[in-house]
């Protein structure tokens, strides 16, 4: 290009971590800053800075987003307890206790509800990629869930007038203490639910004394990071015992034990399965589906995939679990819920019992199924929306706000797309085992994070996905749904930087979308043109056999295949723009 493409609205950039940022970096010095004339508004969103600002980076980016429209985010690190602590070694002065949550959880959540949006996730339309179908029919792979405590044995109701909430603790002193309060409006559900620490321990020990008679490798999933007084008090226990009374002897055995969050290592075992695993899930609502579906893979295998499948995941709201309040109790007593100073329900626990409080915003709800049904209309897909609704007064409200929407179009003589309501255990079988050409699943936080990276790793691997948060004041915020790759950039640093190996794609796609909706808003023509070259050199550059290593043996000639590092790969793209 002789000179530079103008570009009069600017652009949010929300920066990340590891080695998703070194890529993120590169891209924009390889196809951005060259190529446009435009005003780049940089966020760092690193857990660094996150840490440092005490959370107000978030803020940043937040009012970044909503004061410019449009927006692309890299991937960023949700600290562990051991990272945290690193970082609050170097900084020694900062004190742990004044921290906001902002400050050391995952910006993701909050960035969502900041902005209104939902996440509608998608394969890339790659040419020549071949779907990952391992043989699954008869493998050795059980999934090991409890028969009780969690969400399966909750307490939910729809909030009968706008009030306040009140989680309330009667401890040893016979006195309530307040442990957290929240508004809810008329129409919004909650739920309550507890796991006895004691059930959580002694299923731990069922779980790896099974895996050694069953000469099976261990696999354990939970969401810590995001649920630490939930998953994360559940986690700490299971640990405990296997450090004490297990490892020697599964290492005794010849066999591992692997600990993932819950979403990835779904991805992990569906796609590339181990010969003989026992894969454990404590909590029984996500354990019952995964059951199923490991079932029904063992029994008819994988289909071939000749369709992309599309997810809409439900997170304006704030709320399930990824907005909930989570914490052990500190002693023996009685958890109560008092809503405008009725109680509601109470249940006895045990000290260091996990307590879940979550609700959601029943308009968030309904302006999401509003964008699932306009996704569905314009792209013409068929919608399939997972429901507990017989069982679960919680998911009743999504099902009545369907029916309402469905109403409300009905009255426009606007009929809304085909769809169904299942379960959420078939609606996940039928995505991975039955899709239809083109299916749109409409999920809940948890949920569409397992939905999204199980169909990610099987349409080629997380980098092969795109991901847009659309809220419904139009503001669009493009991202890679894959992490960091935290051991990709270990040993980027080990050989300082001379093993780059990560693949790029979905970070170029996020910079082409959010190129193309700027055009598309400015009606740059110029810009337009540059983003569907862009997308276009993207594909090509695959389409040629030119792949990172992540997708070797995953194209439809393999023979052709020619494996590069992320630089040999964003040179090649950088090629096809010229040609």
């Amino acid at each position: 290009m002789d000179s530079k493409i103008k570009v009069e609205n600017p652009l949010v950039i929300l920066h990340g971590d590891e080695m998703a940022q070194v890529a993120f970096e590169r891209i924009l010095d390889q196809f951005l800053h060259p190529r446009l004339d435009i005003n780049l508004v940089e966020v760092d969103l690193t857990a660094e800075n996150r840490l440092v600002t005490n959370g107000q980076a978030v803020v940043d980016a937040i009012s970044a987003l909503k004061q410019y429209g449009v927006g692309i985010k890299n991937a960023g690190m949700t600290v562990n307890r051991q990272q945290l602590d690193e970082m609050l070694a170097r900084h020694p002065d900062i004190a742990e206790d004044d921290l906001d949550k902002l400050a050391t959880k995952s910006p993701n959540g909050a960035i969502r509800k900041g902005i209104g949006g939902n996440i509608t996730r998608e394969d890339i339309e790659f040419r020549n990629l071949t779907s990952v179908r391992p043989d699954w029919v008869g493998r050795d792979i059980e999934v090991d869930t409890m028969d009780s405590g969690g969400l399966d044995f909750s307490y939910s109701e729809l909030s009968e007038a706008t009030g306040v909430a009140k989680v309330m603790f009667v401890g040893s002193s016979g006195d309530p203490m307040e442990l957290h309060r929240r508004t809810l409006k008329k129409g919004d559900p909650w739920m309550l639910a507890t796991n006895s620490l004691e059930d959580v321990k002694a299923w731990a020990h069922r779980f790896f004394q099974r895996a050694l008679d069953e000469k099976r490798h261990i696999y354990l999933g939970l969401k810590d990071t995001v649920v630490p007084g939930y998953d994360g008090v559940m986690r700490a226990a299971i640990e405990e015992i296997y450090e004490r009374d297990y490892r020697e002897k599964v290492a005794a055995a010849g066999l591992d034990y692997h600990y993932e969050l819950i979403d990835a290592q779904a991805a992990r075992i569906v796609a590339n399965p181990p010969e003989h695993a026992l894969w454990g899930v404590p909590d029984n609502v996500s354990g019952m589906k995964l059951y199923k579906l490991v079932q029904q893979l063992k029994r008819y295998g994988l289909p071939e995939r000749k369709a992309h499948v599309s997810i809409s995941r439900m997170s304006a709201g704030g709320g399930d679990q990824y907005g909930s309040f989570n914490a052990p109790a500190a002693e023996d007593g009685i958890i109560k819920v008092v809503v405008d100073g009725e109680e509601k329900h109470a249940r006895q626990v045990k000290t260091k019992d996990p307590i879940l409080f979550m609700s959601n915003d029943r308009h968030a709800i309904k302006d999401w199924v509003k964008q699932v049904f306009r996704d569905a209309s314009i792209n013409k897909k068929e919608v399939y929306f997972g429901l507990k609704r017989e069982f679960v007064p919680y998911d009743e409200v999504y099902s009545s706000i369907i029916l309402e929407i469905r109403k409300e179009l009905a009255a426009l003589d606007t009929p809304p797309p085909s769809f169904m309501i299942m379960r959420p255990s078939r609606q996940l079988s039928k995505m991975i085992c039955d899709p239809p050409r083109w299916g749109l699943y409409p999920a809940q936080n948890l949920d569409g994070d397992i939905f999204s990276d199980i169909s990610a790793a099987l349409g080629g691997s997380l980098a092969t996905a795109s991901s847009v948060i659309k809220s419904k004041d139009g503001t669009l915020l493009y991202e890679a749904p894959h992490g960091t790759a935290h051991d990709l950039y270990l040993r980027y640093l080990e050989t300082e930087g001379k093993e780059a190996n990560f693949n790029s794609s979905a970070l170029i796609f996020a910079v082409a979308n959010a190129l193309e909706t700027l055009a598309e808003r400015e009606a740059n023509d110029a810009l337009a043109d540059y983003s569907r070259k862009l997308k276009q050199a993207l594909i090509d550059t695959v389409a040629q056999g030119t792949i990172t290593g992540d997708l070797k043996g995953k194209t439809t000639d393999p023979a052709a295949e020619n494996v590069v590092d992320m630089y040999g790969f964003l040179d090649a793209v950088e090629a096809n723009i010229e040609a």
